[in-house]
């Protein structure tokens, strides 16, 4: 695709001979980074929404029910009707400029700013894919291969590990890589949501996101994405590394657990979710004469219609239709210097060994 990053085409061939004796020509000896976020639809429209929707919720890791009654449920109901409601939502955060989700916009910036930290090693190209919609993991996996790269790092933009996220990435790069005859070498980030680069970030990004209002919140309230209760009684560790997360960034900032609260936001159909829920906390701290709130998402790497649409725009209404005054949405890392810093020192770290 024209808009990832092209390097150098190299050939390490160690037989030169060999190849130009009928072998096909063989390119290796670089380094792919692929950063893998969850996804976006193309567009707004029905039909575009409806194939994003279609993909996201027939993931067995998203969705652990009964196969035979969520296809009814899935093909006869809502994606009849969600992708309408779903298209209006984006819509009120879509970036008009680039034709383009926010979460595209700002992983590409991500990957291209990262690249810029290795553009002194001509061994590594950095790349990005989606686990929903494209780029597909499985075409950027392909075009890393075809520039040389034996060597893959896979980074899921995970802070937190969950199965619904980090899990099904690597399932969608495993599965690419079972199609292919020569397979590159693959090593995956694991969850950093105690790495001290990423807590220091986030304190930075709050810090500089308070001191941007002219009003100073009585609480700040750590907003993660919600998931069924029912993961978590399976194993899922999910809630541990969101809780050590609070923690860390609490203990950064020389916070309470009054000062700094740990919510679960996204939460979807009828089943038990993590609680407390966002909105309905925000909901009653407004009525208990809380005036001032600002909420952070540490569990986003990038902005997305969860932090944009959800939290600056639907909670801010649920605090202010009850009794609140001023509400901020914090910005998630997104291609901040320091938010970059930190991804970059994991990268390195992770590529020990190779480099």
């Amino acid at each position: 695709m024209a808009e990832h990053r092209q390097a150098k085409n190299f050939n390490f061939s160690p037989d030169a001979e060999f190849t130009q004796g009928g072998h096909p020509e063989v390119h290796q000896g670089r380094i792919g980074v692929l950063l893998i976020n969850l996804g976006t639809p193309d567009a707004t429209d029905y039909w575009s929404m409806r194939r994003y929707l279609k993909e996201f919720l027939s993931d067995r890791r998203v969705i652990e029910t009964n196969r035979i009654v969520w296809w009814f449920i899935l093909n006869l109901i809502i994606l009849t009707k969600r992708p309408f409601s779903s298209g209006e939502i984006y819509k009120s955060i879509w970036n008009e400029e680039r034709d383009e989700s926010p979460l595209r916009t700002i992983t590409r910036s991500q990957s291209e700013a990262i690249a810029a930290a290795f553009s002194g090693d001509e061994r590594i190209i950095v790349d990005w894919g989606m686990r929903y919609g494209t780029p597909s993991i499985k075409s950027r996996i392909e075009a890393l291969s075809a520039q040389g790269c034996d060597r893959i790092l896979l980074f899921p933009l995970y802070p937190q590990y969950a199965a619904a996220t980090s899990a099904t990435a690597c399932d969608k790069a495993f599965d690419a890589l079972r199609d292919m005859r020569w397979q590159p070498a693959i090593r995956v980030v694991p969850p950093y949501f105690e790495d001290p680069g990423y807590i220091s970030a986030l304190g930075e990004g709050l810090r500089d996101g308070l001191a941007a209002l002219d009003w100073e919140p009585e609480i700040v309230i750590a907003s993660f994405h919600g998931l069924p209760v029912a993961y978590f009684e399976k194993g899922d560790p999910y809630h541990c590394h969101c809780a050590k997360t609070t923690r860390l960034l609490r203990e950064l900032l020389g916070w309470d657990d009054q000062k700094l609260r740990m919510t679960f936001q996204s939460r979807f159909g009828k089943a038990e979710w993590l609680r407390p829920y966002t909105d309905k906390t925000i909901e009653a701290l407004a009525r208990s004469g809380v005036k001032n709130l600002a909420v952070i998402t540490p569990g986003f790497s990038a902005d997305c219609v969860e932090t944009l649409e959800e939290i600056a725009l639907e909670n801010a209404d649920i605090f202010k239709e009850n009794g609140g005054e001023n509400f901020a949405a914090i910005p998630c890392l997104n291609d901040s210097e320091a938010g970059i810093c930190a991804l970059t020192a994991i990268i390195r770290q992770e590529l020990m060994g190779w480099i």
